[in-house]
């Protein structure tokens, strides 16, 4: 077997081409010179390699189990909850979880350390042979035999000028025996004993190297087999960690169930409101409107809508986050985030963004889009009123009753701000976006223009809202929350069943309806005679105590409010009540004066 393997690879060195580099290469066939060209590289990735997975390992390199544990971090990290564990009550949820996750952290370090002794063994230590014994071996034969063909051919040049300079000089003496060619012939003699001496050494050198290329490319296979291993490893290390985790954690959250349903395990609810499909929550629910679109929309009508900048001003992340919880928690317990509007609207908008379609739907965003692009105002209402036709049932209805709200909320604008305009920048988005595509930067520019069409329409929708949602509406749907006095219902009247405009005479009382009744009759008898009653006391302003009937505003503060173009309804608050009232009376005394 040997014989037939230095025939093959004397074979092959004759069959090399003498043309080429006068080293080795012509000792070498095509196919020995590619396996040549690949052991620089071989080495210097074997060399490389181990470097950096030896810096990827976290023990001690070379060190027993043992010592190895005490070195990780995992380890440190299971000594650190071990010690906290002691400070605590072991029969507390948080000591039993720490306990448990000190154990777990114990094992992880373990599968970790019996990881990296796999490693060192069946990766580390073979590449590092690789890298600095074998592969450095068969590169020095290179440089030996290099070295020794160099001084070969050297030694054959030297060997030939002596030949013609031998022949040379027989020609010119021509005397054979004369002491000059002796010489030279001695000299000759000398070259070829050492040419012949350093040819055997060649031909031994270029035997051993041409063995050396046949086990690289025979071993080549056993090379790669590292890397592979490297990975075999490395998933076997994992499926280790975690089915240990798995297994540890299955455990772990099923004593803390048993033992600590603690309120953010039983805030689970919270998925049901939150982040859910429309159609979803009212189903699950049994709602008509969404809880967290009612419950803000009754908290803000309650205490809200006077507030400056309500939708544009961030809520504190706190609040808000435990606003939310409650709302999926404990609906009836919001009453004490009414004196935080912020936080309210802030809740508002999070479940409008939070809904994985918009309230306004992908469907119709392009026909929202081509209703808004309309420049004439008539064709464009004409256009929204078509596209909320086609809206689902459930989205008109809560965007009817959103669109109601802002309007209602607009007719304050003075106080706090709010236009339909600036409402719909900031809302705008929340209730329409375009579906996710991907893109390059001119989709993202058309978005940016469509993001100013949607609040365009949203703005549209919050100025038509008695045109385009037309009836009355109550806030308080689901009769879960306390309404606020006269505050539950938007009138959508016309103006001839508004309360009048001329300024009444003295004796005369404002009429709250068109049709008269005694009931309305005898309120307004009631005032004025209260008034009247109270007039001489406070001649100047008198401040009169609230009336609990609902009696209409005076005629002059209804002329007041009509030539500032403000078709606002009457609304029993306790504020307005008082302020009505005052100004009445101040009308009485100097009519009776």
């Amino acid at each position: 077997m040997m014989k037939r393997q230095l025939h093959r690879m004397r074979q092959l060195a004759q069959t090399g081409s003498l043309g080429r580099t006068p080293e080795t290469a012509e000792f070498l066939g095509e196919d020995l010179q590619q396996v040549e060209q690949r052991l620089e590289p071989a080495k210097r990735a074997a060399h490389n390699v181990h470097k950096r997975l030896q810096a990827c390992l976290q023990g001690q390199s070379g060190a027993d189990m043992d010592k190895r544990v005490k070195k990780l971090p995992l380890m440190a990290l299971s000594t650190t909850m071990a010690e906290s564990f002691k400070e605590l009550d072991p029969d507390s949820s948080m000591g039993k979880a720490l306990e448990m996750s000190c154990a777990i952290q114990n094992q992880l370090a373990r599968i970790l350390a019996e990881f990296e002794m796999t490693l060192e063994r069946d990766v580390l230590q073979p590449l590092s042979r690789l890298s600095e014994d074998e592969l450095p071996a068969i590169l020095k034969h290179k440089k030996s035999l290099q070295k020794l063909v160099s001084d070969w051919n050297t030694l054959k040049s030297r060997l030939s000028q002596a030949a013609k300079n031998s022949g040379s000089g027989q020609g010119l003496a021509g005397n054979p025996g004369n002491y000059s060619h002796t010489t030279t012939a001695n000299k000759m003699e000398t070259l070829k004993e050492e040419e012949e001496e350093l040819k055997k050494k060649v031909e031994q050198c270029k035997d051993e190297y041409l063995a050396d290329l046949y086990h690289f490319a025979t071993k080549e296979d056993t090379y790669a087999n590292y890397f592979i291993h490297l990975m075999e490893i490395q998933a076997d290390y994992h499926r280790k960690s975690l089915s240990s985790l798995d297994t540890a954690l299955a455990e772990l959250k099923e004593n803390h169930s048993q033992t600590d349903p603690s309120p953010s395990m039983t805030a689970a609810p919270s998925s049901r409101v939150y982040g859910v499909s429309l159609g979803t929550h009212l189903q699950e629910l049994g709602r008509d409107i969404a809880l967290p679109i009612e419950a803000c929309v009754m908290m803000l009508l309650s205490e809200g809508m006077k507030e400056e900048g309500l939708f544009r001003l961030a809520a504190g992340a706190s609040v808000l986050k435990r606003l939310k919880q409650t709302m999926a928690s404990d609906p009836h317990s919001l009453q004490e985030f009414c004196s935080d509007p912020h936080a309210v609207a802030g809740a508002l908008k999070s479940y409008l963004r939070e809904l994985p379609e918009p309230l306004m739907t992908f469907d119709l965003y392009d026909d929202w889009m081509r209703a808004a692009s309309l420049k004439e105002p008539g064709a464009r209402q004409e256009a929204l009123q078509e596209v909320c036709g086609r809206l689902p049932r459930d989205n008109l209805n809560n965007l009817r009753y959103l669109m109601k709200f802002l309007a209602r909320l607009a007719e304050e604008q003075e106080v706090n701000k709010m236009t339909p305009s600036n409402i719909a920048i900031v809302l705008g988005p929340n209730l329409l976006w375009p579906p996710e595509k991907e893109g390059d930067q001119a989709q993202l520019d058309a978005a940016s223009v469509s993001s100013i069409q949607v609040v365009g329409v949203v703005e549209a929708l919050i100025q038509s809202a008695d045109t385009l949602f037309p009836g009355d509406i109550n806030f308080n749907v689901s009769g879960l929350f306390s309404a606020p006095a006269a505050q539950d219902k938007l009138s959508d009247k016309p103006a001839s069943e508004e309360l009048p405009i001329a300024m009444p005479t003295p004796a005369a009382t404002p009429a709250p309806a068109p049709a008269p009744g005694p009931a309305p009759t005898s309120a307004s008898v009631a005032a004025k005679e209260r008034i009247e009653s109270e007039a001489p006391p406070r001649p100047a302003s008198p401040k009169v105590s609230r009336n609990p009937s609902e009696a209409a505003a005076p005629a002059e503060d209804t002329a007041r409010r009509r030539s500032q173009g403000s078709r606002r309804k009457e609304r029993a608050c306790p504020l307005l009540q008082d302020v009505y009232f005052s100004l009445a009376n101040v009308f009485f005394c100097k009519a009776g004066k």
